[in-house]
């Protein structure tokens, strides 16, 4: 009978690092964070008091360089934490992917060398969590479409607007925030406590109750000249940034798939009806072959574009292939396990219902399938078909 969840043996192709990396993190999930998970989402909260642990665990700053307090690690790596945390909760891995891919990365790549030395290590040891400030109230899909404006003033620039749907955005000591300008669209570090800054809590979510979810609003928010990001210019400099949060999530939702996946085969496995381990009846095991087929195809597609996201050989849309079809596969499995639980797929005390609720946020966030679907499109046809 083969076990778990790798059902070709994908993982035998990682080097000795990359499976102690990953395994190690599977027992710290499995051993501090799922004992705890079930209450915080019943709270609506995420349990920030581990944030000193994930730093211990070297979860921020991945790929960033070790001069800057990074683990400076691959991005295969940085991929399987990711699969390994969102094995825990969408929520979990969220906090890591905005904190490396959406905040350090960034300022990595676009800041001045002063606002490397004095964020990096901070963020990196998990001293400061920080935010991404890009989607609005009005402006999803279509970023371009920011209502948020940077003003020039005597010393630096003033700030009006509003970003929704911000993970970390009561919580961030520091928002990225992008906004339009006389030059084109810019990104800022915007402090916490900055006059005119107000970070309000999102309430009512079903989805990814556990992760901080806030309202950016800036209201004459004035931003010292050397709070820009220096290198940042145009739409190009976000969009790159959410490509990176993307290619994250790809791995990440295969792990949710996996938990669904073993949680439901366990439970087919133990759970009689009619004189006999639901498992033994066609229906099925039907099921739990789509869902392992479907995990296997998407740790091989996360396995190649690992590799090439290394060689520097990762487009934009390959990473949209993999985000579009893990996600989506993710939850179908999700609910086809939820279907297998029957009455107790329901209930918090399973995990299948907990990760298939938070999919559905994943499905729409870091671009929407439809709209990965027409960045695979125009990459396949030469035709842009956004309008």
């Amino acid at each position: 009978m083969v076990e778990r969840s790798d059902f070709l043996g994908v993982f035998e192709q990682l080097s000795e690092e990359e499976r102690m990396i990953m395994e190690s993190l599977r027992a710290f999930v499995d051993e501090q964070y799922l004992p705890i998970i079930r209450e915080y989402h019943a709270r609506g909260e995420f349990p920030f008091e581990m944030v000193p642990q994930l730093a211990e665990l070297g979860l921020f700053g991945i790929t960033i360089p070790e001069e800057y307090g990074g683990a400076g690690l691959s991005y295969f790596i940085y991929g399987l934490a990711m699969q390994e945390l969102e094995r825990g909760d969408s929520g979990l891995r969220s906090l890591a992917s905005v904190q490396n891919s959406l905040v350090m990365f960034p300022i990595f790549k676009y800041g001045s060398e002063e606002q490397k030395q004095k964020w990096l290590p901070l963020l990196a040891s998990g001293q400061k969590i920080g935010c991404f400030g890009l989607t609005e109230p009005d402006h999803g899909s279509d970023p371009g479409g920011m209502e948020t404006r940077a003003e020039k003033v005597s010393g630096g620039w003033r700030l009006n607007g509003s970003k929704m749907w911000i993970t970390n955005g009561t919580v961030a000591d520091v928002a990225v925030v992008w906004a339009k300008t006389s030059e084109g669209v810019s990104g800022f570090l915007v402090e916490k406590g900055t006059k005119g800054f107000i970070q309000n809590k999102i309430h009512g979510k079903f989805s990814l109750r556990a992760s901080d979810t806030g309202e950016l609003v800036f209201e004459d928010c004035e931003i010292p000249e050397e709070n820009r990001l220096p290198q940042a210019r145009g739409l190009r400099a976000p969009l790159s940034c959410l490509n990176e949060a993307r290619y994250g999530i790809a791995w990440g939702a295969i792990g949710a798939a996996m938990a669904c996946y073993e949680e439901a085969r366990d439970y087919a496995l133990t759970r009689t009806q009619f004189s006999k381990p639901i498992a033994g009846f066609q229906l099925v095991q039907h099921k739990l072959v789509e869902m392992i087929s479907e995990i296997t195809k998407g740790l091989l597609l996360n396995l190649q574009l690992g590799r090439m996201k290394d060689a520097g050989k990762a487009k934009h849309y390959h990473i949209s292939m993999a985000k579009r079809n893990n996600v989506h596969q993710a939850l179908q499995i999700a609910r086809s396990a939820r279907s297998i639980l029957a009455a107790n797929g329901i209930i918090d005390e399973y995990q299948t219902i907990r990760h298939m609720l938070n999919l559905e946020s994943v499905y729409t966030y870091e671009g929407t399938h439809d709209i990965h679907t027409l960045i695979i499109g125009e990459a396949i046809t030469g035709i842009e078909a956004f309008r």
